[in-house]
């Protein structure tokens, strides 16, 4: 395992670092700061994983918009 710099959508948003057979997400912008350390066993995971936060983020501003 390698060293990789994660992108989504079009942005350098980390790094995921080898951490004992998985991988230690390193996040470099503050939309995604939640997950910073957080482990995962592939770069599609932690692509995934911040699919799930941003949308669950989205949704809240929503909701509080709304009230």
């Amino acid at each position: 395992m390698q060293r990789q710099t994660v992108v989504f959508n079009g942005q350098e948003v980390g790094i995921a670092v080898p951490f004992d057979n998985r991988l230690k997400f390193i996040a470099v912008r503050f939309h995604v700061i939640d997950l910073d350390n957080k482990l995962f066993d592939t770069v599609t995971d932690i692509r995934r994983a911040i699919t799930d936060h941003l949308a669950a983020r989205n949704n809240g501003e929503a909701r509080a918009a709304v009230h």
